[in-house]
């Protein structure tokens, strides 16, 4: 069993080290030797988190610092919690150096939150075939709001965005406040249409040449970008921001969740390691930083904890598999539901083909050591002398037969039962007569 908790920690760690970035690709940005315009272009790919906010916050800093002439952020998002929406979209509002946010790649939108951030900012491209849209307000669970607090939210957003885009024209509000209030979304085509957006582009380079000598408003007044020749510089999500941003996946918090509770009922069931026990801990302090971001149903939290319940009584007083079986239905039917929940958005929702290979790989492993413990208990308890028996030992002393020799960690008087035993030369106990051991010498393999 203290096997099973090294391979936890292991598999841990590795998940740790692939996750890190590569080396010198978070180092810190130098100026330009030539002194080019330099552009720093940020990325995002998933829902609008606290990790993400800081990422943004820490991106603009060091542009500042850097005077960079520009900064991309390619966007990709579902949406996400609010606060952080606010935070980022107040960032890039304030940002000394001017943002451009591009929504892609093909196939990309920037719905709910990221329509938010993407109006925010100094300028605004989408590549083809994307979407903007859809940001009507849920709750912080991802529930539907009551009316009274979907009005109260909608037209506060709603007025952030009308006040976001009415420099766009009348139509570019209009729309904006559409994707609030009746959750229009749109490709961007239409955006640019109505003016929501100021540019199409096919690629990063593509954005760049069309960036360049256009204006745009920023706090202190109006600035043209000067793109032409720009040196690009990407800026990835530092280790800690990555795995914060991993860890508000509900996949990756299920699966945290799983084998801390498993490798703490391990622990428990076989005490005297570590391993296990520290992985568990491990592995549930991350899954409780998730589950603080995510719309947690404890009802199937509750069917999840009767599951690991249910397969820590099998290994203690093992039925064959009857509990594990119980446990296997109860760990799915928990996980089926525990962010599953109506009305949470998708980004928030749980692989099912995730849950029921979970729920098999536990119930496995269950099984497994309630293999163990019906194997222990048909095995004859061997105490006293009985259990020196086959011990392997050396000899202290000469054996000619008689001498001392150290076994099972303590020295006995021994007899050599075939010829002769020198000092240092392996033996093994074959018998016991009251405190004197009976010894012969170990053959060596080979």
């Amino acid at each position: 069993m203290k096997g099973i908790g090294r391979w936890l920690f292991s598999g841990i760690v590795l998940l740790l080290v692939w996750l890190r970035p590569q080396a010198g690709a978070a180092a810190p940005l130098t100026q330009t030797a030539d002194g080019q315009p330099l552009a720093i272009v940020l990325t995002v790919d998933g829902p609008i988190t606290t990790a993400v906010q800081e990422y943004i916050a820490r991106g603009l800093e060091i542009a500042a610092r850097r005077q960079a002439e520009v900064v991309i952020l390619q966007l990709n998002t579902p949406g996400g919690l609010l606060e952080p929406m606010l935070e980022t979209a107040s960032a890039l509002r304030s940002s000394a150096v001017p943002v451009v946010v591009y929504v892609s790649p093909r196939g990309a939108w920037a719905a709910s939150a990221g329509t938010v951030i993407t109006l925010a900012a100094q300028a605004a491209a989408m590549a083809p075939e994307t979407v903007i849209g859809a940001a009507s307000p849920v709750g912080a669970q991802g529930e539907e709001l009551s009316s009274t607090e979907a009005k109260k939210a909608s037209e506060a957003i709603q007025a952030l965005l009308r006040a976001y885009t009415e420099r766009r024209g009348h139509e570019a509000t209009a729309l904006a406040e559409a994707t609030v209030a009746s959750a229009r979304a749109v490709s961007a085509n239409e955006a640019l249409q109505a003016g929501l957006i100021d540019f199409i582009a096919r690629d990063l380079d593509d954005l760049l040449r069309q960036l360049d000598g256009f204006v745009v408003q920023m706090a202190d007044g109006k600035q043209t970008l000067h793109t032409a020749g720009i040196v690009v510089e990407e800026l990835p999500m530092s280790f800690i921001e990555t795995l914060l941003q991993i860890l508000v996946n509900p996949n990756v918090v299920l699966i945290l969740l799983g084998i801390g509770v498993q490798a703490i009922l391990i622990e428990l069931s076989s005490p005297g390691g570590w391993v296990a026990g520290f992985t568990g801990a491990v592995c549930l302090a991350l899954a409780a930083y998730g589950l603080g971001f995510l719309p947690v149903n404890w009802f199937g939290a509750l069917f999840i904890l009767l599951a690991f319940v249910l397969f820590f009584l099998d290994v203690k007083a093992p039925t064959h598999g009857g509990l594990t079986a119980a446990g296997i239905g109860s760990f799915i039917a928990g996980a089926l539901v525990l962010f599953n929940s109506p009305g949470t958005p998708q980004f928030q929702r749980v692989s099912v083909p995730l849950v029921v290979l979970m729920g098999l790989v536990l119930g496995l492993t269950f099984a497994l050591l309630v293999g163990f413990a019906l194997r222990a208990q048909k095995c004859p308890i061997q105490t006293g002398q009985e259990g020196l028996i086959g011990v392997q030992g050396f000899a202290v002393t000469p054996l000619e037969p008689h001498g001392q020799v150290q076994a099972a960690g303590e020295l006995w008087s021994a007899q050599a039962i075939a010829g002769k035993i020198r000092k240092g030369e392996r033996v093994e106990v074959v018998a016991v007569e009251g405190l004197r051991l009976k010894v012969r010498r170990l053959r060596q393999k080979g």
